[in-house]
């Protein structure tokens, strides 16, 4: 089997990649500085260096000894960006520029495939959204992700680094760290609901997202790894199917079996009104389509959790 370095593995997707790669036998180096990744989060086969992702030293280190380079390693979050935009642009830009410059400074380029974001996009309301929609980010965090898209033209273009870029949509699965401030909408609704706490939505809760399971994620991660080009292709990963954040609130509500209290409070500066995603490239590039729906991710990361999963027992019977 082959060696793989896998960037922010102790990261919510991060971990479940490198989970997916230990189960199918591969060897697995993760980089990860622990300031939202967890210990507890990774494999304990996968061999844990705590460092920067702007090491040169260290990164070339790590790259120089394996066949492919999954790059997860981000400070992803809008609201993070906003408040510290040059430290964030430091992670999500720089360190992607480094990882490409060192595996074009290899005797043989190592194959990248990197996390982009749905965020370039911005408010566009040309929904669905393909890869040829107009980008427009609204934020830093969106701004730094579409640049890492051109750069990794360049690495191809210049210095032949084989690359693949995804633009995840809205996440969601177990390890999403809900006491985060900038952690997903569907693990802080699912932990307060759990713990019978009031929610809280920002707007009128009509906002559209297209909410894709983790696992979904890690398959096509794993599959892109063997359509890296130097054409440098980036595709979205989505499902192309709409929910609302006051539906999302609902179907919890429905998998529980009981209410809590929606408080509703104003709109978020920055935040993209309507997100929906066209997958019609990504089954066509993969033969492949995301397998689960909202009511089923959520479902299986419910059961996931000891105590939401006795409940949930409780309810079936």
């Amino acid at each position: 089997m082959a060696k793989y370095l896998v960037t922010g593995g102790c990261g919510f997707i991060g971990s479940h990649l490198c989970d997916a790669l230990i189960h199918q036998g591969h060897d697995v180096l993760v980089l990860d500085n622990l300031s939202t990744g967890k210990l507890e989060n990774l494999n304990p086969s996968a061999q844990l260096y705590v460092g920067d992702i702007n090491d040169k030293m260290l990164t070339k280190m790590l790259m120089s000894q394996v066949v492919g380079c999954f790059h997860l390693a981000a400070i992803a979050s809008v609201v993070r960006s906003n408040e510290a935009w040059g430290e964030t642009h430091m992670t999500n830009q720089s360190g992607t520029i480094n990882l490409f410059e060192t595996s074009a400074g290899l005797v043989k380029p190592v194959p990248v495939i990197y996390a982009s974001s749905a965020a370039v996009y911005g408010d566009n309301a040309a929904m669905p959204l393909t890869e040829r929609s107009v980008v427009r980010p609204l934020t830093a965090y969106g701004v730094d992700k579409l640049a890492c898209e051109l750069q990794a033209q360049v690495a191809g273009r210049i210095h032949k680094v084989p690359t693949l870029g995804f633009r995840f949509f809205n996440v969601f699965g177990p390890r999403q760290d809900p006491s985060s401030p900038y952690s997903g909408v569907i693990s802080i609704f699912s932990n307060r609901v759990a713990q019978h706490q009031n929610i809280t939505i920002y707007g009128d809760g009509s906002q559209i997202r297209d909410f894709v399971y983790v696992q979904d994620v890690v398959r096509f991660l794993l599959l892109g790894m063997q359509q890296a080009d130097i054409k440098a292709p980036v595709f979205n990963i989505c499902t192309g199917k709409a929910s609302s954040i006051k539906g999302l609130a609902q179907t919890l509500f429905s998998i529980l079996g009981y209410e809590v209290e929606i408080i509703y409070a104003a709109k978020k500066a920055g935040d993209i009104q309507h997100s929906l995603g066209d997958p019609s490239r990504l089954v066509q590039q993969f033969q492949s389509c995301a397998e689960y729906d909202l009511g089923q991710g959520l479902l299986e990361m419910l059961q996931s959790s000891h105590a939401l999963s006795h409940h949930i027992y409780q309810q079936a019977v």
